[in-house]
């Protein structure tokens, strides 16, 4: 049997977010968006929320901040509609993202 399969670079994503209902995606699906996101030491977010979408944020490397609390690889944070964060990269940081559901426009600066 002949195996078709997709080989795609992160790069070619836009800002690591690989798996959504937006374009490019690898995965077009309206049920989430994933991203895995590089950060330089000092490199910060606004204060935002999201309406609809639940935010899960997965800490790969690095020490982050959100929610004005410090944390680093391994720590699992999990922000409900209309929970309201920022983030900063402490420390050169990798982590990955999932928005449940992938919604257009579901980011609202705080």
């Amino acid at each position: 049997m002949l195996t078709v399969m997709k080989h795609i670079h992160l790069k070619d994503m836009k800002n690591g977010w690989f798996l959504g209902n937006f374009e490019p995606t690898v995965v077009k699906t309206a049920q989430c968006e994933v991203a895995v996101k590089e950060y330089k030491a000092g490199d910060f977010e606004a204060t935002h929320y999201h309406k609809i979408a639940q935010e899960v944020t997965v800490v790969i490397s690095g020490r982050v901040e959100m929610c004005g609390k410090i944390f680093t690889k391994g720590d699992i944070i999990s922000l409900d509609p209309k929970e309201q964060t920022s983030f900063k990269a402490l420390t050169d940081a990798v982590i990955v993202a999932v928005k449940i559901p992938s919604v257009a426009n579901d980011k609202f600066l705080a």
